[in-house]
């Protein structure tokens, strides 16, 4: 099945990956639709599209809302996991938790957050393809 066009694609039509391709095309950091386009310009700084397929990355201003979201959940998670183990498996005292701990939920945020740009830009694209199908079906 080829991917419908879009206004915010110019380029040629590409058969649309499963959603699990999709992700994974992502984290690749390739583009989720067509798998060829890179995502991003730099380690923070995402293209505006796809070079390839013209997969617009960014439709609006407050589209990645949901990649500082993603990427604050991700870094609780860390965050409890890294505490409950520091809590049950090791001696150490209060501040000498937080001393080891506060640098490691920083880095581990900044390890995290080019990812959880690249898996957002694929949510947006697989989202917006189901909701496209689900329009044409009415």
């Amino acid at each position: 099945m080829l991917a419908m066009s879009n206004p915010e694609s110019t380029g040629p039509a590409f058969a649309a990956p499963s959603i699990p391709g999709a992700m994974r095309r992502a984290f690749l950091r390739r583009c989720p639709r067509c798998g060829l386009g890179e995502l991003q310009e730099s380690r923070f700084r995402l293209r505006t599209s796809c070079s390839v397929c013209g997969l617009c990355y960014r439709k609006e201003a407050g589209a990645m809302t949901g990649q500082m979201y993603l990427t604050a959940i991700i870094t609780e998670i860390f965050t409890v996991l890294l505490v409950l183990a520091v809590f049950f498996l090791t001696d150490l005292d209060t501040l000498s938790s937080i001393a080891l701990g506060l640098p490691l939920v920083v880095l581990f945020s900044y390890l995290v957050l080019p990812i959880s740009m690249r898996i957002w830009v694929a949510v947006e694209y697989v989202t917006d393809r189901v909701g496209e199908a689900a329009d044409r079906s009415h």
